[in-house]
């Protein structure tokens, strides 16, 4: 199995699927996506106790998702921004649950946290779109190919 070249031996990407799905983890990378920064107002909005935060802080830092800043020289009271690395794969991800959970809340339906295109400045809802053609990729559009059936590109 080990000489298959489409086999996946890249053991950081499991150990970060396997961080991000604990569920505490995914909340504190999407309040921290959406601004909630400081450490206080992470166990506020969660709801988390402050051993639980700490220990998540802790390993979302060590895991390089996340870096600690220091907001205070007179405390060490501290804020968390996602890393540049981090907001290559968590924010797509984050967006896309976090919509996926807007619009299928089993509850009561929740407005949409609006995004803003710093590029053009404009407000926007991101969908994921093919290369090619440049229309949307919904689920039943896309499937994958096996190295030889490699199809038009």
């Amino acid at each position: 199995m080990a000489d298959r070249p489409d086999h996946v031996t890249f053991q950081h990407g499991q150990a970060f699927l396997a961080a991000i799905s604990e569920r505490w983890n995914y909340q504190i990378l999407r309040e921290v996506f959406f601004g909630v920064h400081r450490f206080g107002e992470l166990k506020r909005t969660l709801g988390i106790s402050a051993t639980m935060l700490t220990a998540r802080l802790n390993d979302l830092t060590e895991l390089g998702l996340l870096e600690k800043r220091a907001y205070r020289a007179d405390k060490p009271w501290f804020e968390y921004r996602l890393t540049d690395p981090a907001r290559e794969l968590v924010v797509p991800a984050v967006v896309a649950v976090t919509r996926w959970a807007e619009t299928h809340a089993d509850a009561r339906p929740t407005d949409a946290r609006p995004l803003l295109h710093t590029s053009c400045g404009h407000r926007t809802e991101p969908y994921l779109a093919c290369s090619s053609c440049h229309r949307p990729i919904e689920a039943d559009t896309l499937e994958p190919l096996t190295p030889q059936d490699d199809g038009p590109s």
